[in-house]
């Protein structure tokens, strides 16, 4: 044990003294502060292990804000583009009922001009819903593309200036435009898989309709290309037609026979199923000797050249007499309402796909705000601050530093030359 003696001066226990309250004071001051931010960690030398795990949850908090303001946008542009193709459906659905109203036998041509009018402006309605922009002034329906207007040129040849194709969805968002080829610009004509055309020269009144498929391992087994349908007048007034070139499956209709004064045609009546090479289709009417009708392929159209092709069936159909020539006007309505509901069909699987990628953006949307909360919880254990311990560490505190108030108030009593 050493025996040394040790001497400590007035000034250094005042200075002690001081040095114990600054250090309570500070760590006072420290308390107070993280009590009133909140945070166990207000600046990143409180700890900087959690300084930077707070820092990472933020920047990724921040990153999900973003994906779901972009993802209101998307979700946003995507229902007006719903809603057009839903007041698409519903004009397209108005012309329908047009061009069924104008079959009717007891309407003249006049009163079917009148409904040319209707069909007209819903027509251009449609056209215009189809080049629709959202709030920023970008067409809903451009596809890939930038066009300002996807859908240009006349009424009857209405071309896609958009790029064709769809855009991908991802975790964090989905395409906010459609393909506008894909909606408004794959028609196919006829049935979809063949079309029968009747020639703009025939005189009688003979329409067919759009037929149907009756066994596709045969389909065009005689002529890839095509078929003519041609009629004759035989010698006994009775009319006649020839399938060129001739198919090799015979008529699948019972009534269809070799004509009595030439075997090399066959015997027509009103109606006649017509079947053969896989195909069927039933033309009706009076014919007229040189009236034709051509079976070839079906051809890819588009909405507008769908609507436009039934406005010129039933306005072409008058006579320069005024009256109606009823093959051209049955024949292009037959041929009209198959390709309107073949439109309609494209149109409502377009709006499918919207209604899905909405469902898509819900979910989306769903997951983003289960992750920020989990996000949310990292930061909040990594710099927050507990406030029940907070206050009770900053009550022990606040009693400390009154405790050294206290013994410094005394210290400074123990002064020599206050017994002299």
């Amino acid at each position: 044990m050493s025996n040394g003696l040790y001497r400590l001066s007035t000034a250094n226990q005042y200075d002690i003294a001081i040095r114990n309250v600054s250090q309570r004071q500070s760590a006072l001051s420290g308390l107070q502060e993280n009590l009133t931010s909140g945070k166990r960690v207000v600046r990143p030398s409180d700890d900087p292990v959690a300084a930077a795990q707070a820092e990472r949850a933020q920047t990724r908090l921040t990153r999900n804000a973003t994906d779901l303001r972009a993802l209101d946008t998307q979700r946003n542009t995507m229902m007006l583009a719903e809603s057009a193709l839903g007041q698409a459906g519903d004009a397209m659905q108005a012309f329908r009922e047009l061009v069924v109203s104008a079959g009717n036998g007891a309407y003249t041509q006049t009163e079917r001009d009148a409904i040319v009018q209707q069909l007209v402006g819903l027509r251009d309605q449609i056209l215009g819903y189809a080049n629709r922009k959202d709030a920023s002034g970008l067409p809903l329906f451009q596809g890939l593309g930038s066009a300002q207007s996807p859908f240009t040129g006349t009424a009857a040849s209405v071309e896609f200036k958009g790029l064709q194709g769809q855009h991908a969805s991802g975790n964090t968002q989905i395409a906010k435009v459609l393909d506008g080829d894909a909606a408004w610009m794959s028609v196919p004509t006829g049935n979809g898989v063949f079309e029968v055309a009747r020639n703009t020269s025939n005189t009688g009144k003979v329409w067919a309709d759009v037929g149907q498929i009756t066994d596709p391992s045969a389909f065009y087994a005689s002529a890839p290309g095509g078929y003519e349908i041609k009629f004759f007048t035989e010698s006994d007034g009775t009319a006649s037609f020839s399938i060129s070139p001739a198919p090799t499956a015979g008529t699948i209709s019972p009534n269809i026979g070799p004509h009595p004064l030439n075997a090399a045609r066959y015997a027509y009546q009103s109606p006649t199923d017509i079947g053969f090479d896989g195909m069927s289709f039933k033309i009706t009417g009076t014919p007229v000797a040189g009236d034709s009708f051509d079976v070839a392929p079906s051809q890819p159209s588009n909405v507008f050249a769908v609507l436009e092709n039934a406005i010129g069936a039933i306005r072409d159909a008058r006579k320069p007499d005024g009256s109606t020539d009823s093959g051209l006007l049955n024949h292009g309505i037959a041929r009209g309402l198959n390709e309107i509901d073949s439109a309609m069909n494209r149109l409502q699987a377009s709006r499918g796909l919207a209604g899905d990628l909405l469902n898509r953006a819900d979910r989306i949307e769903a997951d983003l705000d289960t992750r920020a909360v989990q996000l949310e919880d990292d930061r909040s254990r990594a710099e927050d601050l507990d406030m029940i311990k907070g206050i009770s560490d900053f009550q022990n505190q606040q009693v400390g530093y009154e405790a050294a108030l206290k013994s410094y108030a005394q210290v400074q009593q123990l002064s020599l030359f206050k017994f002299i």
